[in-house]
């Protein structure tokens, strides 16, 4: 009894230091408080919903240098930058900018692979170049995709994913993700939400960012050639005592 007393003790402990610590942290991964407080698009695109965790990161490249990255998301694309053996089949994702993978269009639906099977992941709804990129979904719990014209069922999610780029003074851009999610019924979004972060959110997206920026940076850094070698003569002139030896003896000096 004192044992299992003390668990559950421990147990509201740690999850009140989760929601009161760890959680508001994981909320704003690399973001400003302008950025997490601040107006971002999409709103009126998921009724009722709440903002999701935003995440930043500032990339050594312009925004379009940055956009063609993002516009080859997706599995048989360019794939999603995070952790490849859960999202991606363990395919790489790309490390350089595929031509053949630009074509995206509002309408378009993006696909991932999870658990051995491929699914939809997003819809793609606003495509902005160079500024803007929304992605859009709408399933039961099963993953089914919903309609969205049609009356909301009783339960399900809704989200929209953005990505928007910020052309920084000094060349830089500032790549900023967020948007809104609801989840019915509404003691699912109490219950559950608070920890998805943690479980899923904060672990895959974080990993993007970085690869995401690692990738860019590294694609667009300055090649820095190494001068030619010259090639020349080199002057051979004997040590002093030997000119010296040779003077004394009226050979070469």
């Amino acid at each position: 009894m004192a044992l299992g007393r003390r668990a559950v003790i421990a147990a509201g402990v740690a999850a009140g230091i989760y929601r009161g610590l760890v959680l508001p942290r994981l909320m704003r991964w690399g973001a400003t408080d302008d950025e997490v407080t601040g107006p971002f698009p999409g709103a009126d695109l998921v009724p009722g919903a709440k903002r999701s965790a935003t995440m930043a990161v500032t990339i050594d490249a312009s925004p379009e240098q940055v956009w063609p990255w993002l516009v080859q998301l997706g599995w048989e694309r360019g794939g999603w930058y995070s952790w490849d053996l859960l999202d991606n089949a363990g395919r790489p994702s790309a490390r350089e900018v595929h031509p053949e993978w630009q074509d995206l269009a509002v309408g378009d639906q993006l696909r991932y692979w999870a658990f051995g099977r491929v699914a939809d992941a997003f819809r793609v709804v606003v495509l902005e170049p160079n500024r803007f990129l929304g992605l859009y979904g709408y399933t039961d719990y099963r993953g089914r995709w919903l309609d969205p014209r049609a009356p909301r069922p009783a339960a399900y999610m809704e989200a929209l994913w953005g990505f928007v780029l910020s052309a920084l003074p000094d060349g830089r851009t500032r790549l900023v993700t967020g948007g809104y999610q609801a989840f019915r019924p509404r003691w699912v979004e109490r219950a559950f939400v608070p920890w998805l972060p943690m479980l899923v959110v904060w672990p895959m997206e974080a990993r993007m960012m970085a690869v995401l920026k690692r990738n860019i940076e590294r694609a667009n850094a300055p090649v820095v050639r190494a001068a030619p070698a010259t090639r020349g003569f080199r002057c051979l002139q004997r040590p002093a005592r030997f000119r010296a030896a040779a003077a004394a003896t009226g050979g070469e000096p």
